[in-house]
């Protein structure tokens, strides 16, 4: 089974969903079952396979197509992982056709672009063309949540005694496959996330005036955070090709019940971080400013996530060689910077030059109707053959 349309049917009814967190187990959570697949996939090819776990029970997958020694080595990477499927209108698993559209939970994010490479990587193995690279393909797992999966990859190359037989030394280049639109994006913003807690005394809410109230104290910080949001406009300027540096809460919890004062109150921020930026400073640069703006006490938790950015400095050959392939297949394209993050960030991070390039709309991904467009997917799969393949 080498076709990507194929592949793809197949994958959408492998269910690979990320627990983004929540207590909720099942077989449709977690990577495992794709995993398993991929494994069996690729050893039927007879490529060296290895699996890292990263948590327990969600590996890494790893398969090597060998060129030569003298040759670079490409990674083609694409995760395994999909987000929930609450409120999907269509059945997430059961993956339809209709008017040259595929549809189910992870067609185009990102199970389009991992079935495009999955068919290129398969040609490199059966046809092995004369110019063509090393190629490294990773099945990445959690990347939805907390990008662990990339996370522990770069630690192959980059931490002494880590590396494996197929990842033994950096990769020259690397290949992100997310829904571009077969466009290149060369920067992309970062995101930092972390929780705010604010403490009260609770009482009994016929005597409010016993108790302080951590809701009423998170208000204040949320009229200091919306005044932040200006701030952020008018001292950083915005990235030319992926917008400005943002701040958003996009959680609040707090209280036991409606009779009792609440002791507790807790909301979660989202910082996009553009190229430039430290990921990990800008919770400091946002304590500071709500410190000095309102007269309410406050803690910080730390991140479980901290925004890297994809900076277009070190990429622009590596661009320029994928969007020739792009356009010999597929038509011209053109370089672009995006709002959301990928695995290239952290990848390029560890000295690695990467892009993001792969099939589907940004548009369709984590929708409830979720699709990708079939002959972008085939087209895809023949543009990533002919970048390993060096033609």
């Amino acid at each position: 089974m080498h076709d990507p349309v194929e592949l793809l049917e197949t994958l959408i009814a492998i269910p690979s969903v990320n627990p983004m967190g929540r207590d909720v187990s099942g077989p449709e959570f977690g990577e495992a079952r794709m995993t398993a697949f991929l494994e069996d996939w690729f050893a039927d090819l007879g490529v060296v396979i290895e699996k890292v776990e990263v948590l327990p029970g969600r590996f890494n997958l790893l398969a090597r197509y060998d060129a030569g020694p003298d040759r670079p080595t490409i990674l083609l990477d694409a995760h395994q992982d999909t987000v929930p499927v609450d409120g999907m209108t269509i059945p997430p698993f059961e993956p339809a056709i209709q008017e040259g559209k595929l549809f189910g939970r992870g067609a185009c994010d990102v199970k389009g672009g991992m079935a495009a490479m999955l068919a290129a990587f398969a040609r490199l193995v059966t046809q092995r063309p004369a110019g063509a690279a090393n190629v490294v393909m990773s099945c990445s797992c959690e990347e939805e949540a907390e990008a662990l999966g990339v996370k522990d990859l770069v630690k192959l190359w980059s931490e002494p005694g880590r590396g494996i037989s197929s990842l033994k030394t950096a990769p020259d280049v690397a290949v992100v496959a997310e829904p571009t639109d077969l466009d290149v994006v060369v920067a992309h913003r970062g995101a930092t996330r972390w929780k705010l807690r604010t403490t009260g005394r609770a009482c009994h809410s016929s005597r409010p005036d016993d108790g302080v109230n951590a809701i009423y104290k998170m208000s204040q910080v949320l009229s200091g955070l919306q005044k932040f949001v200006a701030h952020l406009k008018e001292t950083i300027p915005a990235h030319p090709l992926c917008g400005p540096a943002t701040i958003s809460v996009g959680r609040i919890e707090g209280g036991l019940s409606v009779n009792t004062v609440p002791d507790r109150c807790e909301i979660e921020i989202d910082r996009r971080v553009i190229p430039g930026e430290d990921g990990f400073a800008v919770i400091a640069e946002t304590e500071a400013f709500l410190r000095k703006n309102i007269d309410v006490d406050f803690e910080m938790l730390p991140p479980w996530i901290t925004g890297i950015s994809l900076s277009d400095e070190h990429n622009a050959e590596l661009a320029d060689r994928m969007l020739e392939t792009v356009a010999a297949v597929a038509g011209p394209h053109k370089k672009v910077g995006v709002a959301y993050g990928t695995n290239a960030s952290r990848i390029a991070a560890s000295g690695v030059p990467s892009i993001v390039c792969g099939p589907g709309s940004i548009n369709q991904a984590h929708t409830e109707s979720e699709w990708i467009d079939i002959e972008e997917l085939r087209q895809a799969a023949e543009i990533y053959y002919r970048f390993c393949a060096g033609e």
